[in-house]
């Protein structure tokens, strides 16, 4: 890629916003022929919608570029500040307008149910456009009333073409002049590129902040990146990306797979992750998924979070590693899990039955002459510490079985020992 000219004083994001819907860059999904918003657009009617997708995808843009293909008043709302007195003022605004309004609520997943409720009857009633941006999943933060008067629109990370294309723009931007000479070779653009990670605005951040510490004519390599930005990758830890590559990671861990799990756990620990979130997920791991099929499991877990916290990174990430690969290819078993399910709805279901007497501790006269703990037979009294025939639910729970064993790892020794200790054919 050619030596450019780059200048910083300006925000270079809001610099190369593009200026009409010919240059947008990417969502050809929805902007393309046939795709949603592009269908509205040929038929110049603009419905409301809600545009939901990660950081950086080009929503605000989008809002903005819609308003302008209708000539329209555009109003922006944001829902870290508005309250429903301002969202008043604006609808009553619209009714009094000759003009057709936009109105653009950034982040709407922030307000309550009351304050999205406040624009359904502008909404029905055609008063105004509505055109929400969200980087949260609508079906959990925005109301039924709401998603049922807009079209829900997914907008999708950019694609490293994309980004390349964005790449481009920034180096011939005419504002970026007597800098620096950033000279961009082909690899290192390919890695800008991958490492923004499908948002436009963390490129933009990283390109100026090359620009920023880059010496003249110094030539960006790969390496130079790698100690200049890392900062700048980033890991929501609290939106669809972060539940998104931890499920992918839990998934791969119970399918056995050590090559994926060992994958998604170095994504997410290069994008900025806690090691204490993936952690937590492999306690989760070790009891639901592996269980008694292979009780060292959970403690190999234990082991190397303890061992993680004393060495940190990198040379804990070996203990995290090793961790990893081993609940991968333990021997498999949910029946702990599916016991504490049939338990807690055994408790639901049932009424709380008294405790039988023989299984009572009489400390006081008055408990002695209830009849409590007469019948208790002692196990440890007994060949292999057992008593055959004991009932130790409530009498109306009697013969109730909740956890069953599989016949993998450890859990197949442990099936036959309850055969045995239940009396059943073995």
């Amino acid at each position: 890629m050619s030596t450019r000219t780059i200048h910083t004083r300006v925000p270079l994001a809001a610099r190369l916003r593009p200026q009409s819907i010919e240059d947008y860059i990417g969502q050809e999904h929805v902007l393309g022929a046939g795709g949603v918003v592009r269908t509205m657009l040929d038929a110049g009617n603009l419905d409301s919608m809600i545009m939901t997708g990660p950081p950086g995808v080009g929503k605000t843009t989008l809002a903005q570029l819609l308003a302008q293909t209708q000539n329209a008043h555009f109003e922006i709302l944001s829902a870290v500040n508005a309250g429903v007195k301002d969202i008043r003022q604006v609808l009553e605004a619209a009714r009094t307008r000759e003009q057709a309004t936009v109105v653009f609520v950034d982040e709407i997943h922030r307000f309550n149910k009351s304050q999205q409720d406040a624009f359904l009857p502008a909404i029905e009633e055609g008063v105004v456009t509505f055109l929400g941006a969200t980087t949260e999943n609508p079906g959990f933060y925005v109301n039924n009333a709401l998603q049922s008067r807009v079209h829900l629109v997914f907008l999708q990370l950019l694609t490293i073409d994309n980004l390349k294309v964005l790449l481009e723009r920034a180096l011939r931007d005419d504002e970026f002049v007597a800098s620096r000479q950033l000279n961009i070779p082909a690899e290192s653009a390919e890695y800008l590129c991958e490492a923004a990670n499908g948002d436009a605005r963390r490129l933009l951040n990283m390109v100026e902040a090359l620009a920023k510490s880059a010496k003249p004519q110094e030539e960006i390599t790969v390496a130079v990146l790698k100690k200049r930005i890392s900062h700048l990758i980033r890991f929501d830890q609290k939106g669809d990306e972060y539940y998104e590559c931890i499920s992918a990671f839990h998934k791969s861990l119970r399918g056995s797979d050590p090559d994926a799990a060992l994958y998604w756990m170095v994504r997410m620990l290069e994008s900025g992750c806690d090691p204490a979130s993936i952690f937590r997920r492999m306690f989760c791991v070790a009891s639901e998924d592996v269980g008694n099929a292979d009780p060292r499991a959970l403690q190999i877990c234990n082991d190397a979070a303890a061992a993680y916290e004393r060495l940190g990174s990198p040379e804990g990430e070996l203990c995290l590693a090793q961790a990893v690969t081993y609940l991968a290819v333990a021997p498999k078993s949910n029946a702990v899990c599916l016991a504490l399910k049939a338990a807690r709805s055994l408790v639901k279901s049932t009424p709380a039955f008294p405790v039988p007497n023989h299984l009572c501790n009489a400390p006081t006269r008055a408990d002695q002459q209830k009849g409590k703990g007469i019948g208790y037979q002692y196990p440890h009294d007994y060949e292999d510490a057992h008593v055959q025939g004991v009932n130790y639910f409530p009498d109306a729970l009697r013969g109730t079985r909740l956890y069953e064993p599989v016949e993998r790892g450890l859990e197949k020794q442990i099936a036959a020992k309850l055969r045995r200790l239940r009396d059943e054919d073995y």
